[in-house]
């Protein structure tokens, strides 16, 4: 009975094996041969940055580094494994590098590297526990995370800490993904890793590429940030991203340029196909397609305008900052742009801040400040308070009003920056800056009834008029600039009387100093508001770095609105800016009178209160001036648009006048520029400060002309 049995189920199983290898034999064998194709992105260069002139402001620099790419079945040993073999070929043990290595990062490698002591850190009680899975293996292993003492980490010597700076890179990145371990190796690094490839699985030497800042800081707050590989992709956008193809490591634009223009800059990735077991080890690896830098910009920056106007805000802060009551002062801004095109030529702000290691003041660069911050402006408005009487019937071209205080029932006397203006129609309103004349403006807007030292009604509805008629001009509405982040400004709530006449003068409403520049363009070029632009190419990218590729996109000028007002109202605004700069009388007359480029504008003091870092210090904000300045010229053909802001300039009522210091000089500059390039006397390589220098007599003799005349 017992040979029976036995003979009828070695049978069975003989049976059963022929049916196996007879039957089904071919789809085992295509199951255990079986491998999968996944496709993985990696990542090519960004695009580069040129100014106007094609000279190369943001590019790439190449190094050689070292990536490694773990399988989906990889563990944690044999990660271990190339990288103890990796920390005998490369050096990783830089100041830097040995800071990424955490505490935690310690302990998870000395239970790596001592198992059975880690294990001993369980108790028998615990293990127990464990088996009656009443505690499972994450939470035994943070109860051996907690009980390695200071002692235990101490064991691990330098090497030690190195291979886990290693392995930290490896273990950071994601399954078929190349991480970066290290980059700019040296020669005999990349050489002698290269050589060593078959005993490091998952290791590759390839090159990477890093951001390269042609004028250093310059303009570097509004080209913007990259991520690097460590960080990746942003939390806060990271479905995003995903979405469209990135991987979590992929570095990308986090602000302004680099960020408004990420889907031009990124390029195609180049395409490889990962060959894999049933498994994840991977067992070929296959190029599909090599992929494409990202294209380049063009920007409408012109950089020697640019460092040479840096130049002047500089030396004219720290000329500022020696004068008396400027405890406050800490920037300054300055916009050029074309008043026909919008194309920015100069987007420059600077901002003094203490450095936290020496604790001394040093200048930083804070372009971006141009559109991200609003100040009260003062008098630079008043154009568009005129124009707004004029499409409102509050005043006609001509009407003519007596500059004498404004007294309202229960507040003190509004007034003119000096008396005995006398009686002033529109244009010398502007010439001389009249308060009086803007506030009997406001009081037609709001259909008052004006009588001296008695109250005064106003409709609400005139605050929504002059802000809806300023916003078409740019004033307290966004420009439209291709740069994230932009700001209005701030609206006051408020509608008293009093403060509608604050308006009409630039006290009241905050404006950035970009607005400004929209603004002081739509008048010079009689009425259209032009987005302002920041890129003026879209180029594709050529192997050569000494050459430019086609032009993919060009941006054409886009005006945003037409400001509903006659041909013949502008005329007026313009002549009275004309006489601000070209007449005697006129408040920016001492500074622009000798300019042979026929310049119009409008200068502006705000009386304001202090709002920057050092707030915090006072219970009540000091009451500051700021200062501005919007140009244009040449008056009758304008070709370049400017707008000056110094905010918190100096307390007290008189003081410095660097609004005009800086726009005289940097409009000196913009059209010495011109000049030296007309006449090719300009070496592409000279020194751009030699751009604005002088005879030093001339230079002298200017000053001393305008300190007279001032």
């Amino acid at each position: 009975m017992v040979f029976f049995a036995v003979f009828v189920l070695f049978s069975m199983l003989i049976l059963r094996l022929g049916i196996v290898q007879i039957v089904y034999g071919e789809d085992f064998k295509r199951e255990i041969e079986r491998t999968e194709d996944v496709t993985v992105n990696n990542p090519v260069p960004r695009g580069k940055m040129y100014d106007r002139n094609m000279k190369a402001i943001v590019d790439n620099t190449p190094s050689n580094a070292i990536t490694y790419t773990k399988s989906q079945s990889t563990q944690t040993k044999e990660m271990l494994m190339v990288a103890e073999r990796l920390a005998k070929l490369i050096v990783k043990d830089t100041e830097n590098d040995l800071k990424k290595v955490r505490e935690r990062d310690k302990k998870d490698y000395w239970i790596l590297r001592n198992e059975e002591r880690a294990r001993e850190k369980i108790t028998e009680k615990e293990w127990a526990q464990y088996e009656e899975k009443k505690l499972d293996d994450k939470a035994i292993y943070n109860l051996q995370l907690e009980r390695i003492t200071e002692n235990e980490l101490k064991e691990l010597k330098k090497d030690d800490l190195e291979i886990l700076a290693i392995l930290r890179e490896m273990m950071s990145g994601y399954a078929l993904s190349p991480q970066i371990v290290k980059k700019d190796l040296t020669p005999e690094e990349f050489a002698i890793v290269s050589e060593n490839l078959e005993m490091l699985p998952g290791v590759d030497t390839t090159t990477d590429w890093e951001r390269q800042y042609s004028y250093d800081k310059t303009l570097k707050t509004i080209l913007g940030k990259v991520s690097d590989s460590e960080k990746g992709l942003p939390k806060e956008k990271l479905e995003y991203y995903l979405a469209r193809g990135y991987s979590r490591n992929d570095r990308v634009g986090l602000s302004y340029i680099e960020q408004q223009y990420e889907d031009v800059l990124h390029g195609q990735k180049a395409k490889v196909k990962n060959i894999t077991d049933k498994g994840g080890n991977v067992l070929d690896t296959q190029v599909i397609s090599e992929g494409q830098r990202g294209k380049d910009l063009v920007l409408t920056i012109d950089m020697d305008l640019q460092l040479a106007v840096d130049k002047i805000i500089e030396e004219e802060l720290r000329k500022a900052k020696q004068t008396s009551r400027t405890g406050l002062l800490d920037r300054a801004f300055v916009v050029l742009m074309d008043p026909n095109t919008g194309e920015v030529l100069t987007l420059a702000g600077k901002q003094i801040v203490k450095d936290e290691d020496t604790g001394k003041d040093v200048m930083q660069d804070f372009a971006s400040g141009n559109f991200t911050t609003s100040y009260n402006v003062g008098s630079a408005v008043k154009g568009a308070t005129i124009l707004t009487g004029f499409s409102t019937g509050a005043i006609s071209p001509g009407t003519q009003f007596y500059d004498t205080p404004i007294k309202i029932k229960g507040t003190n006397p509004k007034k003119s920056w000096k008396a005995g203006l006398g009686t002033l129609d529109d244009r010398n309103a502007l010439k001389v800056s009249s308060n009086v004349y803007m506030f009997r403006t406001a009081i037609n807007i709001g259909k008052g009834n004006y009588k001296y030292d008695q109250p005064l009604y106003l409709e609400p509805e005139a605050f929504d008029t002059m802000r809806n008629h300023f916003s078409q001009f740019g004033l307290g509405a966004r420009t439209g600039i291709d740069l994230p982040n932009e700001m209005i400004g701030f609206k006051g709530t408020e509608k008293r009387p009093g403060l509608l006449l604050d308006f009409a003068i630039g006290q009241y409403d905050t404006y950035t100093p970009l607005q400004l520049a929209q603004y002081v363009s739509t008048i010079a070029n009689g009425g259209n508001r032009i987005q302002p632009r920041i890129v003026k190419e879209i180029r594709e990218p050529v192997m050569k770095n000494d050459e430019v590729g086609p032009v993919v996109n060009e941006f054409e000028p886009v005006i945003l609105n037409k400001v509903d007002a006659k041909p013949e109202w502008f005329d007026r605004v313009q002549e009275g800016f004309r006489r601000v700069m070209q007449e005697p009388g006129g408040t920016a007359y001492g500074a622009f009178h000798s300019a042979e480029y026929k310049p119009a504008g409008k200068t502006g003091t705000a009386q304001a209160f202090y709002d920057g870092p050092k707030r915090k210090n006072y219970d009540m904000p000091p009451e500051v001036m700021n200062l501005s300045l919007v140009g244009y010229a040449p008056y009758d053909n304008p070709e370049i648009a400017l707008a000056v802001m110094v905010p918190w300039a100096y307390e007290g009522n008189t003081g410095h006048h660097a609004n005009n210091d800086i726009g005289r000089r940097v409009l000196d500059t913009y059209f010495d520029l011109k000049k030296k390039r007309m006449e090719g006397n300009m070496n592409p390589e000279q020194p751009i400060q030699e751009v604005e220098k002088k005879e030093a007599g001339t230079e002298l003799l200017e000053e001393i002309a305008e300190d007279t005349e001032q």
